[in-house]
C-alpha cells in the first residue's frame, strides 16, 4: 500500500485512526475465556465493531508472545481474518525488531512472508545494516522508531551532538536508507511540541503517532503540527478504544470509542488548511 492509497483510504473514511490490538487475556471480558481461543474471539469482535472508524491495525507482538504457541497463534488468526475481510486496512506488527543484518531478515521474512503484515516497527540503534533488510520487500514498509511517547524518551532521544538531537540524527540519517514510500516513523503523541521540527526534516514521510488516550497525547496538537498535504498521519489508540468496556458491551464501547474518535479526526481533516480541500 503506498502513500496515496493510504491517503485515498483516509479520504474515504475521514480518519487516521489506528487501533492498537494490545490484548491482554487478564483484560479481556472474562465470559470469553470460555471460548477455545479467547485472544482471537475478543479482537474479532473488537475489529468488526471499529473496521468502519480505523485505517489501520497494530498488533502489539508482546501480548501474543506472552501467551506463547497459543498467542502467535491468535495472531495468525487475527491477521488471516482482517485479510480475509478488511483487505483495505493497513496492517502493522508492532514488533520492535533490529538485529544484525542475518537476523533482521528473518524477522522480515516472519513478518512479510509468513505473517503479511504491511509494516514493522524497527528499533535503529544497531544501524543501517539492521534495518536494510526489511527494506528490500517491496511494497512494505519498516516503521523506525524516532522518538518515543514514554517516559524514558528523555534518557537517550534528546541527547544532544553540536546542538542535533539524537532522535533528529535517526530522522535525518535514516532518509539514507529507504524513502518515504517505504519508511515511517514512530514519534509519540506526548511529544507533539517537537512535531513542527520534525516535519522540516521528514516532510512526506507518514508518522506512527502512539499515545494518544490513556497515555495523554492531545489529537488537536499532533494533527496541527504533524500534517502533511496527505495527512501523513496514523495516531494509534489502544486501551481507550479495546478496553472501553469489559462487559457484554464491549464491542459496542469499542465502537463508539473509535467513532468519537474518528469524528474528531474528521474535523482536524476539513479544518487543516492542506487537507481541507480533500474533504
Amino acid at each position: 500500500m503506498n502513500n496515496q492509497q493510504l491517503f485515498e483510504n483516509i479520504r474515504k473514511k475521514g480518519s487516521f485512526l489506528c487501533v492498537g490490538l494490545d490484548t491482554d487475556i487478564k483484560k479481556i471480558p472474562s465470559f470469553l475465556l470460555d471460548t477455545t481461543d479467547p485472544i482471537f474471539a475478543f479482537n474479532k469482535e473488537i475489529i468488526d465493531a471499529t473496521a468502519k472508524y480505523t485505517v489501520a491495525y497494530k498488533p502489539n507482538l508482546a501480548f501474543y508472545e506472552s501467551e506463547g504457541l497459543e498467542g502467535w497463534r491468535s495472531l495468525e488468526k487475527t491477521v488471516h481474518y482482517i485479510r480475509e475481510n478488511y483487505p483495505d486496512i493497513f496492517l502493522i506488527a508492532d514488533a520492535k525488531r533490529g538485529d544484525i543484518g542475518n537476523t533482521s531478515s528473518m524477522y522480515a521474512r516472519a513478518f512479510f512472508e509468513k505473517l503479511k503484515f504491511d509494516a514493522v516497527t524497527v528499533a535503529p540503534y544497531m544501524g543501517e545494516d539492521s534495518v536494510k533488510p526489511f527494506l528490500v520487500y517491496e511494497g512494505k514498509r519498516v516503521v523506525l522508531l524516532a522518538l518515543t511517547s514514554n517516559k524514558g524518551a528523555s534518557d537517550f532521544q534528546f541527547i544532544a551532538d553540536a546542538g542535533e538531537k539524537l532522535f533528529e540524527k535517526v530522522l535525518r540519517i535514516s532518509q539514507e536508507w529507504g524513502n518515504s514510500e517505504n519508511m515511517m516513523y514512530v514519534i509519540g503523541a506526548t511529544k507533539a511540541a517537537e512535531l513542527a521540527g520534525i516535519r522540516n526534516i521528514v516532510p512526506d514521510h507518514f508518522l506512527l503517532v502512539p499515545g494518544v488516550g490513556a497515555q495523554g497525547g492531545s489529537l488537536q496538537e499532533v494533527a496541527k503540527y504533524g500534517m502533511n498535504a496527505q495527512c501523513g498521519l496514523l495516531v494509534n489508540s489502544s486501551r481507550a478504544i479495546i478496553y472501553a468496556s469489559n462487559g457484554h458491551d464491549f464491542a459496542l464501547k469499542a465502537a463508539e470509542s473509535a467513532k468519537e474518535t474518528r469524528d474528531e479526526m474528521f474535523k482536524l481533516l476539513k479544518s487543516n488548511s492542506q487537507t481541507a480541500s480533500f474533504f
